[in-house]
């Protein structure tokens, strides 16, 4: 019974972002409902047999005891009595491996139905923006903007400042005043709940001109690549180089990616800028298809190695490329990265370090720290999903030791800024124009090696983050 489950786990082994976001290939452990329509009830726990809370927190500590990569960190005993919430079991049980930095929260508790949604579709719901602040000069500024949400068609797009925030036009607050008040947390919350239908009000500014908008949140789906920027070609002094940027590793990104690389191979591009300076990880398949869309040449070459604790061991597996039709053989990548960058993004990074060594870079700064990953395993009666960390992740040399971010294992990086006041892909944007400095062999400033794990924090500003994250935000920092 436990091999033929584990057998479907291994088609679901996932990365998972930064703030112990979500990521799994579709499958599960167990059988999993149809994926509801957004707004469609999920089903009940409590009432449900064999989910009373206790019950739910024994079957968490069982699969820890069983399939948790550190073992050893786990108390001895642990009674759940005194835990109000599945949540607060689990992370008692990671304590110690928290504090080793090994699990910062990517252990956790979710919703299948909610997850799946998400990773089938970028499904979820809310203002359709990508939020980052500055607490100590208390300003909240829009990184990104997603097409067909409703910021978007506001007018509101990367670079806009959020002055205030309102429930209406005369129930309104600065962000400022929030920030004071209540810090980040009171901002997150001031801006409501991720459900279709709250209004909010809106005092921003962008290009010096301030205004107030009214902004109904709606049921979205994410674009994994942007159809404004996020693949394209620059001229770069009469040089083609093929810009890719990958906002979440979700299923749709499968043909959008097999698109843009296939545009390149076209063109003859042979230098790349791969921008993940957001991308909090996701699905290891989609982390596979883009070292196999880069890989042109590397035939059964290792991309990486995934690797269970001892008693797991059979398990253990080799990822190889595998080229396909659209595949083409990049001889220098610009990976552009931030403390937001994690998971699935550092493993695509780390796999093409032994091959391209000083031909391949991290532009803009260090990057969050996750060589782990999380399994997927489930109680469907209870609608819920434990991703518990199960395995580490190595490149072709085995280096995958990086909690500290990569800045210290690539074998180049060049410092540069996120600049809101220009669009991502912009040539001249502070990092994409980075990125084209180390392609073109200019001089730059490597980046220090300062760990990504104590924040996310971008040239003193940081997603902006709600206390209690869905799977979209946990895999896309800064979402609402």
């Amino acid at each position: 019974m436990r091999s033929h489950r584990f057998t479907s786990l291994v088609s679901i082994v996932a990365l998972l972002s930064a703030c112990g976001g979500g990521g799994g290939d579709s499958g599960s452990a167990s059988p999993i409902a149809a994926t509801p329509s957004p707004g469609v009830p999920l089903p009940p726990t409590q009432g449900t047999a064999g989910c009373s809370l206790r019950e739910r927190q024994d079957w968490v500590g069982a699969q820890m005891r069983e399939w948790y990569l550190f073992p050893e960190t786990l108390p001895a005993a642990l009674d759940p009595s005194p835990y109000a919430t599945v949540d607060a079991y689990v992370n008692a049980l990671t304590a110690t491996a928290r504090a080793q930095s090994k699990d910062r929260f990517f252990t956790y508790v979710t919703s299948i139905n909610e997850e799946n949604a998400f990773y089938n579709s970028g499904s979820t719901a809310g203002f359709g923006i990508r939020l980052s602040y500055d607490s100590r000069a208390g300003r909240l500024f829009v990184s990104e903007a997603f097409e067909g949400a409703p910021a978007l068609a506001a007018g509101i797009d990367r670079g806009t400042e959020i002055l205030a925030i309102g429930s209406s036009a005369t129930a309104s607050r600065t962000v400022a005043s929030i920030f004071a008040a209540e810090g980040s947390a009171g901002v997150s919350a001031a801006l409501g709940p991720s459900d279709a239908g709250v209004v909010r009000v809106l005092r921003v500014t962008s290009g010096g001109s301030e205004r107030e908008v009214s902004v109904t949140k709606a049921d979205y789906e994410i674009q994994p690549v942007s159809s404004r920027y996020g693949a394209k070609i620059i001229d770069d002094g009469g040089r083609k180089i093929g810009y890719l940027n990958l906002r979440t590793f979700i299923s749709t990104a499968d043909p959008q990616l097999r698109m843009a690389f296939d545009s390149f191979r076209l063109q003859g591009v042979d230098q790349v800028i791969v921008d993940f300076r957001y991308n909090g990880g996701g699905l290891v398949s989609i982390a596979s298809l883009m070292g196999n869309l880069m890989g042109a040449g590397r035939n059964n070459s290792v991309f990486n190695f995934t690797t269970f604790r001892p008693e797991k061991a059979s398990n253990n597996s080799t990822t190889f490329f595998t080229p396909l039709s659209q595949s083409i053989a990049p001889m220098k990548i610009a990976f552009i990265g931030t403390g937001a960058t994690a998971s699935a993004s550092e493993l695509v990074i780390n796999s093409f370090t032994p091959y391209l060594r000083t031909n391949s870079a991290l532009v803009g700064a260090n990057t969050f720290g996750k060589p782990v990953g999380q399994i997927a395993l489930d109680r469907s009666q209870c609608d819920d999903r434990l991703r518990v960390v199960a395995f580490k992740t190595e490149n072709a040399n085995r280096q995958g030791d990086y909690y500290t971010g990569l800045a210290s294992k690539v074998e180049a990086s060049c410092q540069a800024a996120d600049d809101l006041q220009r669009p991502l892909g912009d040539p001249a944007e502070a990092s994409v124009k980075g990125a084209l400095d180390f392609l073109a062999g200019r001089v730059c400033t490597p980046i220090g090696a300062t760990s990504g794990q104590s924040s996310q924090s971008v040239r003193g500003r940081e997603p902006l983050q709600s206390a209690q994250r869905d799977t979209a935000e946990r895999e896309v920092p800064g979402l609402h």
